[in-house]
């Protein structure tokens, strides 16, 4: 074998060709079309939206509710069934998520200090359409706002197929903008037409999608910069070759510069991964854009288990598979993914395609410090304070006047004075 599928690399290799997910040249090119959709509304939206093929001159920019649920309606009974039932799942573990942040009231001298949790008014999910429609999406982001209880939820995406309308009317979206890239994010952020702006946009996107989101940051929330999929499996060697070369493939078709890697205590094992790739992408459809992004990913052999560990905390890789001889053991032990996947039932396309938990996960190493889209993505933790008996209060207001008076701030001191009793 004269050039490996999947390069042999070392992790400090992987973590350096890791670019910006946002690099300049891109955020300058997004930002003029922010800007004219900021500026000029629907006018430059349309616009964008033409010159991009994403709809004729003259056709409708926004789908309504009932646009949606004729596509549904049109849809083969077989296949609305399977999308009602996987928005089930995400439904269901949104909602258990959302029974996890509870009110809270704590006891003050005098009153109370309470937490409230309450959802955004409103919010804009994008699905990228570009390579493929992506109905998968509209779900994980649709369904989890309606979940969290956002009030109006709008769906973007580029040229969308009637699975992709089908979809935003089961996760009960209000409608659909019929455009992608950034000039729809500019849409979600400031309102264009009919499309009032949105409190957070969320959804995964190509590199121009992400830089609109970098642009509007501070009119709108995000979720995350999102960068090329990322798939790392860990194994010990005892795994099946092709079911982990298949896994490595189904992460490698998203998109050329996705990052698919292998952790592997064998070397032997990673020969007959490479074996596997080779026979499976005889007959892949997707097997030009998979064999760019093997390139761009690689193999870590390491040592030992321990070894492994690190290595994979060192990626934080957006999405980590196990495949080791005892998973559990090692899973406590991980620290840093966006989602794990634990042992050989457990297979990320799993995960992509609604077992319950979100597929919108951070990428690029920010694993370390950030997790996946959730309700929480589409909440407000906002807190009260009530003073009930300003006697008892008095501990409150003389802490208060203190710090006041040690920062130098004089008003605010004579503002709390004024609660004495």
């Amino acid at each position: 074998m004269s050039e490996r599928l999947l390069p042999r690399r070392a992790v400090t290799d992987l973590t350096r060709r890791r670019g910006d997910p946002v690099p300049p040249e891109t955020l300058a090119e997004a930002a003029v079309i922010v800007e004219a959709v900021r500026t000029r509304g629907e006018a430059a939206l349309r616009e964008y939206a033409e010159r991009f093929g994403e709809v004729q001159p003259g056709a409708p920019l926004v789908y309504d509710r009932g646009v949606l649920s004729e596509a549904l309606a049109r849809l083969p009974e077989c296949d609305r069934a399977r999308l009602e039932r996987v928005a089930e799942r995400i439904r269901t573990f949104a909602e258990a998520q959302l029974r996890a942040l509870c009110p809270v009231s704590v006891s003050v001298p005098g009153g109370v200090a309470e937490q409230r949790v309450t959802p955004i008014e409103r919010a804009g999910c994008y699905a990228p359409g570009g390579r493929y429609p992506l109905p998968s999406s509209v779900l994980m982001t649709a369904v989890t706002a309606r979940t969290a209880g956002v009030a109006h939820v709008w769906v973007a995406s580029p040229k969308p197929a009637t699975v992709t309308l089908a979809a935003a009317a089961v996760a009960g979206a209000d409608g659909l903008l019929a455009a992608g890239g950034p000039h729809a994010i500019a849409a979600l952020a400031y309102g264009a037409g009919g499309l009032a702006r949105c409190d957070v946009i969320v959804g995964p996107g190509n590199r121009y999608v992400t830089a609109a989101k970098q642009l509007v940051t501070g009119t709108a929330a995000i979720d995350m910069l999102a960068g090329p999929s990322e798939l790392t499996v860990l194994t010990d060697g005892t795994a099946d070759p092709g079911r982990v070369a298949a896994d490595l493939l189904a992460q490698a078709e998203h998109d050329p510069d996705a990052l698919p890697v292998l952790v592997t205590t064998d070397p032997k094992f990673a020969e007959r991964v490479e074996r596997e790739l080779e026979r499976q992408l005889s007959d892949l459809p997707t097997a030009v854009v998979a064999r760019a992004a093997l390139a761009n990913g690689g193999v870590i052999v390491v040592a030992d288990l321990d070894e492994g560990i690190a290595v994979c905390d060192a990626l934080a890789p957006e999405h980590l598979q196990l495949e080791v001889r005892n998973p559990i053991a090692i899973a406590d032990r991980l620290a840093h993914y966006g989602a794990l996947f634990v042992g050989p039932g457990g297979a990320e396309v799993l995960g992509d395609y609604g077992a319950g938990p979100n597929h919108v996960l951070p990428t690029g190493g920010t694993a370390r410090y950030t997790g996946g889209l959730s309700v929480y993505t589409f909440l407000r933790v906002r807190t009260w304070l009530r003073i009930d008996d300003p006697v008892a209060a008095r501990p409150l207001v003389d802490d208060a006047i203190w710090l006041g008076r040690a920062e130098g701030l004089e008003g605010h001191a004579r503002a709390a004075e004024r609660r004495l009793v």
